[in-house]
Order: C-alpha cells, then structure tokens, then sequence
C-alpha cells in the first residue's frame, strides 16, 4: 500500500498537531529540515451524534422541525416559502416583495423593525431563487419567541408601503443592466433557457418595462396570495428544547392564514441529453461551460451511490476533473460539479469558465472523464477517498448549527426529514464499489450531458462541432 509522506517545512510543523506522547521528548516530535514523516492512516469513521428534535405539521400546513444542537447560545432559523411563477412580471415583483418584507409592519413601522430585532439580538434576511422565498438567520436563543412573533408580523401584515416598494424598483432598474452583463448570470439563464424553454418552466429575468409598470398594490396583492403557510417549511437548530420551540411556534403562527399556494413549482421535464448550444457572447475573453444531466431524486436509493461517483468524477478538489483539467491541463481555476434538486426530481450539473482558446479542450477532457468513469469502474481507493470526503463533510456538517439548519431546511422543502440525513451518513458508508460504478455507468455517461457554452461564438463554435459527443447548435461556425 502506497503511503503519502509530507515535509514539515511545506506544512505545518509537527509541533502544531497535538502534545507529545507519553515519553516522548519534545525535540524528538521535531524532524531535521528536509525530513520526512509519514502521514498517519484515517481514523475510523464515526456515526453522527443523533441530536434531540421535534417534528410538527401545524394545522395551517406549516412544517416545523426543532433541533437541540447547544454549542453557542444561539438559534439558527431557515424558513422556505414556495415561490415559482412563470412571467417576467412576476419574477419582477417575487424581487421588489423579497427586498421590502423587511421594511416596516403595521406594529413595527419602519426602523422600529430593525430596532427590534437589534434588541432582541437577531439577524434576518431574505432570499429569492425561481422556486422559493426564504427568510433566514439567527437569534439569541432567549429571544426566540420574541423572533417568532416578529416573523409572524412580517408574514402576515408586512406593509409594503409605495415608498420603500418605488426606491427598490429604482434599484431594480439601475442595477438590471449591471445584472444582465455578469457571465455566471448570463450563462445561468441561458443553461435554464435552453434545458427547460416550454412555459411554464422558463425562468426568464425581468424586462425594465416589468418594473415600470410595477406599483406598491402589486407587491401588496402578490403577498397576500402567495406567502402562506402550506407547503411552507420553518426549521429552527440551536440551544433550544424542541417540543418547547414547537409549541412556541404552533401559538404564535396560528394565525398565519391557511390557503392554497397558487406559486408551487412545477415539476420539471426530464433532461434529454446529446446536445450542446453555443450562446454567443461578442466580445468575451472568457467563455462559460454549463452542462447537466438528469439525476435520481434524494430520496432514491440510488442517489448515494451517484453521489460518490461525482465526487470521484469532480464533486471534490482531489476528484478526476480537477486533477486533469486543473491541475494538469490549466484551463479552468475552479470546477463545480454537484446536484441541484427539486421535488420531482435532481439533475447532476457542472460548471467551468476557460479561456475562449480551451473551450474545446477542457470540453474534450470534462467527457473524456466522463466516458472513463462511465465504463471503467473506479479504484477502490478512489471510492474510499471520495467516501471519507462525503461522510466526513457531512458529518462536520451535521455538528454546526448554520449547516445543519441549512441542511435540514432544503431537505425539508423536498419532502425528507432528519432521519433522511442520518440515512445518507450510514449509506455513504456503505455503498458498495460496484453500487458507485453503476450509478456512474448510468448517470455519467456523456451522451446523458447538455447544456451551453456562452462564449465568442465564432472562436469556440468550428472546434465544438468536432466533438462527437454533441450535436451544437445555436451559433454559425
């Protein structure tokens, strides 16, 4: 067995790692400059401490989950609202409502808001994706009931008054043309553009003729029609007694109107693979790589399996992409490749930006590996390296009370519980090498791929037409 060695002039010395053992002189824990020492094997892997919580589904269709999680004095809070619509006025005024919930209520009018919640010690924020409203952030955990009424306020007497409502309209149109110039924003877009182009599943952003017409009565209506409870999901983790907190927050949300959601997303289509749209960018030093495939959903007993074939494939910095694409080739700094989910449903997606020269290259390398990992089943050390990396992430994860109140809160939105986590610990685990390269050989393979690349159309176009892997369309080359 290969063992890894490391020099304590590289790293840090070997005096930082912990106190000498029993008669060990100090001096002798100290190697010569240039010496070597070898690097100790991993420890065993160590099943996640099962923290006390409480579950409820209140009578309005709010899912509460309370987790005791004690390491500071603080309560961590994720609340996620279905929020999807499939016009660019909505999108519009989904932005200018999430940018002024916060601005004022009928008992807190203005600054006493923000007043309020710096007494009470909290922090709160809003969020907007194309499937979700989120109120998020933390308080005091003696102040938590005092934060739960004030989120009862916000959810249900937010002002939305026509002053703070025009000022984030003006924002909105000042800052749309910075906005639409970013490249992540760009290909985002496009990617969605081009794998989901059938209303109601475009996402397009807002047009300033959307702002224009919007006004404060807007804002209003849509609030009163789309923030409720069913479908809602608040997760709160910290120091805390979880039948308490979800007592707390039974009696004090009560009254939060039950209706049905008329914003709750739609399931999406299958992704179909084999294509590739060039999406021309004039003027572009960079272009933007953006490609999918369609995955199993979180609660597939596939899904863990799948998930330690991406990591071995690009999912971490030691996996198969980075070393070759970055660390060998040097065309890409950073590669993201993981899943994103929804409630049918997960899609696999990996993102890149190169220079316009090694669009093709590093497009050839990312499917090279993709083929390889397809057909050729990975080393056992691989799988276990990737299996240490996912198990150990998660359970560090797990142990602090902003990750775990993250996690919990975007599992929640799915359908899954607490125990849906524990589970994922122990499978990852236990899946077996064959399981991993199954799920590869499925999900992996290059044909499964599409997507975009946003770059000088008339540079990258005729070198991607050689690859066989696509059909690309969208630009002349």
């Amino acid at each position: 067995m290969t063992q890894l060695s490391y020099r304590p002039d590289d790293a840090m010395s070997l005096s930082r790692l912990g106190s000498p053992q029993p008669g060990v002189k100090e001096a002798a824990r100290v190697p010569q400059r240039g010496a070597t020492r070898l690097v100790p094997p991993l420890g065993c892997r160590r099943a996640p401490r099962r923290p006390p919580k409480s579950e409820a589904v209140l009578d309005n269709g709010l899912r509460v989950t309370a987790v005791r999680l004690p390491s500071v004095p603080m309560v961590e809070f994720r609340l996620h609202i279905p929020f999807a619509g499939d016009s660019t006025f909505f999108a519009a005024c989904a932005q200018v409502l999430a940018s002024t919930l916060l601005s004022g209520t009928q008992r807190l009018r203005g600054v006493a808001l923000d007043d309020e919640l710096a007494r009470s010690g909290a922090r709160v924020s809003t969020s907007l994706t194309p499937e979700r409203l989120s109120l998020h952030g933390n308080v005091l955990s003696e102040n938590l009931l005092t934060l739960l009424d004030i989120l009862a306020d916000v959810l249900t007497g937010a002002l939305h008054d026509d002053g703070p409502v025009a000022a984030e309209r003006e924002k909105r149109l000042r800052n749309a043309p910075l906005l639409a110039s970013s490249p992540a924003v760009f290909a985002a877009q496009a990617l969605r553009r081009h794998c989901y182009p059938d209303p109601p599943y475009t996402s397009d952003p807002p047009q300033e003729s959307d702002f224009l017409e919007l006004a404060g009565e807007d804002v209003r209506l849509l609030h009163r029609n789309a923030i409720v409870p069913r479908g809602s999901c608040l997760v709160l983790v910290g120091d805390l007694d979880p039948d308490r907190a979800v007592d707390d927050t039974s009696a004090v949300l009560s009254g939060w109107p039950d209706r049905e959601s008329s914003t709750v997303p739609t399931a999406l289509p299958l992704l179909s693979g084999g294509e590739l749209k060039v999406v021309d960018r004039p003027g572009s030093a960079q272009s933007q790589i953006r490609i999918c495939a369609q995955a199993v959903p979180r609660s597939d007993p596939r899904y863990p399996a799948l998930h330690i074939a991406n990591t071995v494939f690009g999912g971490y910095f030691s996996s198969r992409l980075v070393e070759n694409i970055r660390e060998d080739k040097g065309y890409a700094y950073s590669i993201d490749s993981g899943f994103s989910s929804t409630f049918e449903g997960s899609t696999l997606f990996l993102a890149m930006d190169v220079a316009n020269g090694n669009t093709a290259p590093a497009l050839l390398e990312t499917m090279y590996e993709a083929g390889r990992i397809s057909l050729i089943p990975p080393e056992e050390s691989e799988v276990e390296a990737a299996r240490h990396y996912a198990s150990g992430s998660l359970n560090t994860w797990m142990g602090v009370q902003s990750y775990l109140a993250t996690s919990l809160s975007n599992i929640s939105f799915l359908g899954l519980d607490i125990h849906w986590l524990y589970e994922l610990q122990r499978r990852l685990g236990e899946v077996a090498l064959d399981e991993v390269a199954e799920a590869a050989s499925q999900y992996l393979a290059p044909p499964r791929f599409t997507g975009v690349v946003v770059g000088e159309a008339d540079r990258i176009t005729p070198l991607l037409r050689r690859l066989s892997d696509f059909r690309v369309t969208g630009a002349s080359g």
